[in-house]
């Protein structure tokens, strides 16, 4: 029997695998783009000529306190092009350094490293700069802005609010909760306090048939980053677009609602991809830095269950190869995430006392899974932590085969297999013809 060969994200390699012939596979790809020649050229371009805003230089100068929110290292964002391309325009603008603070977008997930930071923004600007890290949990360095008019406490890191000038960075791709990421959300999530985290991510809008992968209108957490957003201040984002090799496709500067519906426009044209049908099996890639836990490895299954249709059929398989060396993760919102996954006596107990009561920060990912887990089951292969993957109610296998063998047992030799390798950069949109 003739078996087929794939390739797919393995922490900072690629797992090989063969599927039998019997299996009828499809792949979901984004368009291939070629990265730009020169991202630190397109960088100086967009910030000269941003979108529905003036300059950097015009936005700021002597005396101005400015603080640029970044992304941490759960996200590929080039941060180390980007944020020292800002502050050169501050420098031009006249603003010391004294007056600038960078702050690490955290959100929930655990304070960053200096080698961390390093790697993030350059180790030349780490100690010319202060560089501080979210605290989602400490009072005293939140400012509370109220509520929006959809309920929404609003909780920002005071250093952000307090600025006389706010400014983001980020990454325009699908995400699970706001439709795409990027814009109002790194300063609104990445800076903000628990509560403002614990309401967006709360049972309620993970239910709202209007928070779905691709969807910025009519979304209820979008709508929520925006206003937070603007009460925090922000004023200025540089966000990007990423291909599957996680380099730079596009960049743009300026508003951050303007900017950020430029790019995603473009993100629409690449990472949405049509296939015909639902499938037996989903295989999903993750690769670093995402699956070096298994909090954040779930986003493949979680994404490709909350795109627009789940791409499996109920009671098929998503299977995730993913290392998941630090275990769930060690943030508190991953600790969150494992305690009620491994505590709960059953998927239905985490969806039930989830709508009932609520649940803190971090432990969404715990509902988002159940819900996943209540249609299909999920298969960790080759993680570090097979007891933990247990543990958590996913099914952990040690090899690629071993994972298809075990989803084959019930859905058939003759199974239909649909292979996301970059399930985060990839939104399969069921019911249409497939380009691929």
């Amino acid at each position: 029997m003739r078996e087929i060969s794939y390739r797919i994200p393995y922490g900072k390699t690629n797992l090989e695998f063969t599927l039998p012939s019997s299996m009828q596979a499809d792949m979901a790809v984004s368009r291939q783009v070629e990265p730009l020649a020169d991202v630190q050229d397109a960088v100086r371009r967009a910030l000269a000529r941003p979108t529905g805003s003036p300059p950097l230089a015009e936005l700021a100068g002597p005396g101005s306190r400015v603080c640029i929110v970044f992304t941490d290292s759960t996200r590929a964002c080039p941060d180390h092009i980007l944020v020292p391309a800002m502050l050169r325009e501050l420098q031009k603008a006249g603003v010391r350094d004294e007056d600038i603070t960078l702050l690490c977008g955290v959100g929930m997930h655990r304070p960053s490293t200096l080698e961390e930071k390093a790697a993030k923004l350059g180790l030349e600007t780490v100690r010319r700069y202060r560089v501080l890290d979210n605290e989602p949990q400490n009072t005293a360095m939140l400012a509370d802005l109220g509520k929006t008019p959809g309920g929404v406490p609003v909780q920002i890191h005071r250093a952000a609010v307090e600025a006389d000038l706010l400014l983001a960075t980020g990454i325009v791709e699908p995400h699970q909760y706001a439709g795409y990421s990027g814009g109002w959300k790194t300063a609104a999530i990445g800076a903000g306090g628990e509560k403002t985290i614990a309401y967006t991510h709360g049972p309620a809008f993970v239910d709202h048939p209007g928070t779905r992968l691709g969807r910025i209108d009519g979304n209820p957490f979008q709508e929520a980053v925006a206003e937070a957003g603007h009460r925090a201040g922000l004023r200025f984002i540089l966000n990007v677009v990423l291909n599957e090799e996680k380099r730079v496709v596009r960049i743009a500067a300026g508003d951050p609602e303007l900017a950020f519906r430029e790019l995603v426009s473009f993100a629409r044209s690449i990472y949405e991809v049509a296939v015909p049908h639902q499938y037996d099996i989903a295989i999903g890639g993750v690769g670093f830095p995402k699956d070096v836990n298994l909090y954040q490895a779930s986003r493949a299954p979680s994404y490709l269950f909350f795109a627009p249709t789940p791409v499996v059929r109920p009671d098929g398989f998503y299977i995730v190869p993913a290392r998941c060396q630090e275990g769930a993760g060690n943030g508190v919102g991953e600790q969150r995430f494992l305690k009620a996954m491994r505590d709960a006596p059953n998927i239905q107990f985490i969806l039930d006392e989830a709508r009932r009561n609520g649940y803190p920060p971090g432990q969404q990912r715990a509902f988002v899974m159940a819900k996943v887990l209540e249609q299909n089951r999920v298969i960790i292969v080759g993680s570090e932590c097979p007891d933990l993957v247990a543990a958590c109610k996913l099914t952990p296998a040690a090899t690629m085969e071993e994972a298809l063998q075990l989803a084959s047992t019930e859905t058939g030799d003759s199974c239909t297999v649909l292979i996301v390798p970059h399930a985060l950069l990839t939104l399969p949109v069921v019911g249409k013809r497939s380009r691929l």
